[in-house]
């Protein structure tokens, strides 16, 4: 005797296979809405010369540059001399707040040696220190960074100071009691504990290089994306400047979501651990 065949179980699925995809593609419709909106009131000022062409470039001229520019593969050689800057100052700084942040929540003697003047430097702005670190260092590539591990460590140290000092003392003192040793106890409770406070500190601090790598370019240096649009200014080349603002802020968003992608998966990975 055969099985009958129930479809009503495998239509329903479907069905909300099909309504979960399409909210998918509604959420993801809502990300163009307001930058189409934008774009098209952009386009009517500049065409009906609401403002003057000097200074509201259309917008169909901005593209054009921006692929002449993309050809002539100047774009890609200052973004990826940026990026490079960045990367460099960015593992500097990170990997050096990171020691300096867990060395204040676990070392008490340290903790009172280094803390106040700690607390006296990470109020100063990193912009700030650009002219006194061209007299001591120049204008090459030193410079930038070294402003991009300024703006990277304190986030990064404040950060990995609060996610360990936070860490459960429940299991601390349970993995003590057990005989867990320091580098066991700092590698399977403190870390995973600190983990998410650290990747927010990440995200913060990512943000807060990548604006003083672009202020310094813009002000001392002599490629990558901040002095192209500096020298598009001193042109008068409006078309230029709006192309390297879209392409920061484009490299910029890029970044964030995908720091923000780690901390949702490290989110996962913690509940599942748990």
């Amino acid at each position: 005797m055969s099985t009958p065949y129930i479809a009503f179980p495998f239509a329903r699925l479907r069905a909300r296979r099909a309504t979960a995809f399409a909210a998918r593609l509604a959420r993801g419709a809502q990300w163009w809405v307001t930058p189409l909106a934008l774009g098209a009131l952009w386009w009517y000022a500049s065409a009906h010369a609401w403002v003057s062409v000097q200074l509201l470039v259309p917008p169909q001229r901005v593209w054009g540059t921006a692929l002449d520019l993309w050809l002539d593969g100047e774009l890609q050689q200052n973004i990826a001399i940026t990026l490079r800057r960045l990367a460099v100052g960015f593992v500097w700084g990170a990997g050096s707040g990171a020691v300096c942040g867990l060395l204040l929540a676990r070392s008490r003697i340290f903790g009172d040696f280094v803390q106040p003047l700690f607390d006296l430097l990470r109020q100063i702005p990193t912009l700030t220190l650009i002219p006194v670190l061209i007299l001591l260092i120049g204008i090459d590539e030193p410079l930038k960074i070294v402003i991009v591990a300024k703006a990277v460590f304190f986030p990064v140290a404040l950060a990995t100071l609060g996610g360990v000092r936070d860490a459960p003392r429940d299991l601390i003192e349970m993995a003590r009691h057990y005989g867990v040793g320091r580098g066991a106890l700092l590698r399977d409770v403190i870390v995973p504990a600190a983990c998410g406070p650290v990747l927010t500190g990440v995200r913060i601090a990512l943000a807060r290089a990548w604006l003083a790598l672009v202020a310094a370019e813009l002000l001392a240096a002599d490629s990558g994306i901040g002095e192209m649009m500096e020298m598009a200014r001193q042109m008068m080349r409006i078309d230029v400047v709006l192309v390297d603002v879209f392409v920061i802020g484009l490299i910029g968003f890029v970044m964030d979501q995908f720091i923000a992608g780690v901390q949702r998966w490290a989110s996962r990975w913690q509940a599942i651990s748990r």
